[in-house]
């Protein structure tokens, strides 16, 4: 039985960043384009189709000159941006939110380093503090009365508990996309801090996220910090299938697939896209590719690794040198094993985003090895992009194997020599099994739809009892 559609009372859908971004054309005049990530290719055209109000920091100049002029409707958005002083956005997103909890919940802290609960970082709490403070009034004033609030992801984590204080009219959600730190991990964190954090996303009337595994870890997180389990939801988001293949068919992506394929020929692709983010894992990635070539020699010469990775946050001192070492085992492998005419890796660090639906139509096999993500979108899109029969090498510890591993080649994303071996499987399958499974991974990732999603969100704020 498929649910019946929710209805849409009034809809806001709170984020950092929003669906639109701004620029200046050659005219000096502000415009609009569709703005990156995960969320605005997932819920975006949901969210255009059922309309609503977006609301969302603006993060540029240009974006802040947007946000002077009121709320903009475009490309069938209506965002209202909050302009947040720069350095207080510095402290709220470099400092707590990325710096801290982004590496809290994906497992990445470096505890013999970091984090450091210092004078200065509590100078940043505040500030985190102060903009969630913000966002939580720009929700009230735009809200009207039992209005649906969707807050989304971990820069927000606090909005729940002042918007059932100021307006426990609404029926809010959030929904978390990262993983959910487990009560040992959260342990880092001062106790005034968990507290708050935890108290701040149990003020919803429900907290949602990409996979059981990581709700439970917010369950149990909950059940340490305040003694009580809040509401949760599963609701692992989808692609626009619709929206890809427009998208992979347009002549931009057309021309990027003409060089590729002239530059691999008739070689097989291991294929990866991704941003280079410490939780990727691109290096182990990497590192089995080599002994992949060490151990079966028979692939020299044959496939060609093309790695489609963009700099993320390189704010970050961390992101800068993992940058840094992706480039330079490139080099090495490359010196390794390249001959004239075949060079191993193919590495493009340009956010091209037609270049990277040429790479997903191509490919033979794809890469999705993060150490712990959320859900992980490159998966899912991949295939519905691909049109080779490409295989789906996946870490166990992505948010989407719950859903995608029965189609894919699984791995433990920490052990190079597994991934190698899963490499070879994935490159030796005959036909039948390629199509086969690349036509079940199809059928899984086209099951639900973005609006599926949306509504799913939708009827958990309305379901679940107001927050306590």
């Amino acid at each position: 039985m498929v649910p019946s559609r929710m209805p849409q009372p009034e809809l806001i859908i709170v984020s950092n960043r929003g669906p639109l971004s701004f620029a200046h054309d050659d005219s000096g005049a502000l415009v609009p384009t569709r703005g990156g990530g995960g969320l605005v290719t997932s819920l975006g055209p949901a969210v255009a189709e059922v309309g609503g109000t977006w609301i969302a920091s603006a993060i540029t100049d240009a974006d802040r000159e947007a946000a002077a002029q009121g709320v903009v409707e475009a490309q069938g958005f209506r965002l209202r941006s909050l302009v947040v002083e720069p350095d207080a956005y510095r402290l709220f997103y470099d400092v707590v939110a990325n710096a801290t909890l982004w590496f809290l919940h994906h497992n990445l802290m470096d505890l013999a380093r970091r984090p450091r609960i210092d004078r200065r970082w509590r100078e940043a709490w505040e500030g985190y503090r102060a903009v969630n403070a913000a966002f939580a009034e720009a929700v009230v004033e735009e809200a009207g009365d039992s209005a649906t609030v969707l807050v989304h992801d971990y820069h927000l984590s606090l909005l729940g508990a002042a918007l059932a204080e100021k307006r426990p009219d609404l029926a809010t959600a959030h929904f978390h996309h990262t993983p959910f730190v487990e009560p040992t991990g959260l342990r880092v964190l001062p106790d005034d801090v968990a507290t708050e954090l935890l108290d701040g996303l149990a003020g919803h009337r429900a907290c949602g996220f990409h996979s059981a595994r990581w709700a439970a870890g917010f369950e149990a997180s909950a059940r340490s910090v305040l003694d009580r389990v809040p509401p949760t939801f599963v609701a692992p988001a989808t692609v626009d299938a619709d929206e890809v293949t427009r998208a992979k068919e347009s002549p931009d992506a057309a021309q990027r697939l003409a060089a590729l394929d002239a530059a691999v020929g008739d070689r097989m692709v291991i294929a990866r896209v991704d941003r280079i983010e410490l939780s990727k894992n691109i290096l182990r990635g990497f590192h089995a590719y080599d002994e992949l070539l060490a151990t079966r020699p028979e692939w020299r010469e044959r496939v060609v690794f093309v790695a489609r990775v963009y700099p993320s946050r390189e704010g970050l001192a961390e992101y800068l040198a993992y940058r840094q070492e992706v480039e330079a085992l490139v080099d090495v492998i490359n010196d390794r094993w390249g001959r004239p005419g075949w060079a191993p890796i193919l590495l493009d660090t340009a956010d091209d985003f037609p270049g990277s639906l040429a790479v997903l139509r191509r490919y033979d096999v794809l890469l999705v090895n993060p150490v712990r993500d959320g859900l992980n979108l490159v998966a899912s899109e991949g295939a519905v992009a691909n049109e080779r029969d490409g295989v789906l090498v996946l870490s166990s510890e992505a948010g989407s194997w719950a859903e995608l591993g029965p189609f894919a080649v699984g791995i433990n994303p920490f052990d190079v020599s597994g991934t190698a071996e899963a490499l070879d499987e994935a490159l030796s399958m005959d036909r039948a099994a390629r199509a086969g499974q690349a036509a079940a991974l199809r059928q899984a990732v086209c099951r639900r739809t973005p609006r599926d999603w949306l509504d799913e969100q939708v009827r958990a704020a309305h379901t679940a009892p107001p927050a306590r």
